[in-house]
């Protein structure tokens, strides 16, 4: 069990910590420790694509399967843990726990099997921790950007600079969801397509009302299918590219809707032969692309930005104490 591993810390500045981002496709595990020179220093990432929603996110409920694997992943990130001095441990549930009617039950036997107390975060905290990422990558100017992190059960968009947030706001419209509604066949059908975009202007009326009148100088995507995009164009143009090294990215608008057009035509065998495409991304890519492509045409944005730092990179901040 962690808590006979664990040392408590106070706040975790100078001590080694453990953050955990439970999303609705992917968990994640980070053990990093303060770096005066390059904001921190990591010691291990561990990703594993769970899947918590698949068969069950708009029904809201974690389905057996997934539950299972869901609980043998974070059995093994306590292990990890319990074998790295980690001095605090912060573990953050989004979209699909939110929403879970079994959500509590997992948690509660997480606690139990690998002592780890996961914490439910809204969705408007969400998208505070994903600025406080974003800001870390060094990519937002005194110009406002519009922030978008497109996750599997919900999608968080932040309008704001390097100075301040202006509009936060977390939409249950994520990968997994979008692709459970519209993306029944492979390729994904011109009617269902059209039928998304309709979706989406319902759904984010709220967002384009908001930013009505704000300056907006570019998109920003935070992690997730936006590192898929940025590995696809590159090894388009012949060249290697490792995410490892890379804080943030300048896609050419060109570039990246020539990916973009080309994942939405694809089927499920001509993505899996993508090399830069992780398997839990081979099929939610079509509706990530989809939802970017919208919002590079609503919002006539050609200037679209990479930021390898999303949620768990903003927890590690508090954590530090910066």
């Amino acid at each position: 069990m962690l808590s006979s591993v664990i040392t408590p810390s106070s706040g975790g500045r100078g001590g080694r910590v453990a953050v955990m981002d439970l999303g609705t496709n992917t968990f994640h595990l980070l053990i990093a420790e303060p770096d005066a020179d390059n904001f921190f220093r990591e010691i291990l990432h561990e990703h594993v694509g769970v899947k918590l929603g698949e068969g069950g996110i708009n029904e809201g409920t974690i389905k057996p399967d997934a539950y299972q694997r869901g609980m043998d992943t974070l059995v093994k990130f306590g292990q990890l843990i319990g074998q790295h001095d980690v001095m605090q441990v912060k573990a953050i549930a989004t979209s699909a726990m939110r929403s879970a009617g079994n959500g509590q039950q997992f948690m509660d036997e997480v606690q139990q099997l690998a002592g780890i107390t996961i914490e439910t975060i809204s969705g408007d905290m969400e998208a505070g921790y994903i600025y406080q990422g974003v800001i870390a990558s060094g990519c937002l100017q005194q110009a406002n950007s519009l922030i978008v992190d497109i996750g599997g059960g919900s999608v968080e968009f932040i309008l704001g600079n390097q100075d301040q947030i202006i509009y936060k706001r977390s939409f249950e419209i994520g990968a997994a969801r979008l692709m459970a509604k519209f993306h029944q066949t492979d390729p994904i059908a011109a009617d269902k397509i059209t039928a998304l975009n309709q979706y989406l202007d319902e759904k984010l009326a709220p967002l384009f009302d908001a930013i009505e009148g704000q300056s907006v100088h570019g998109l920003i995507g935070s992690s997730g299918a936006f590192e898929t995009f940025a590995e696809l164009v590159e090894l388009h143009k012949g060249n290697s590219f490792d995410l490892k090294q890379t804080k943030t990215y300048q896609f050419s608008g060109n570039e990246l809707l020539y990916i973009i057009d080309t994942l939405i035509h694809s089927n499920h065998d001509e993505r899996a032969a993508m090399p830069g495409i992780i398997p839990v991304r081979v099929d939610m890519i079509v509706v990530a692309s989809l939802l970017t492509r919208y919002l590079m045409q609503k919002l006539t944005l050609n200037n679209v930005l990479m930021s390898s730092y999303s949620l768990k990179e903003g927890v590690l901040a508090e954590l530090f104490g910066e």
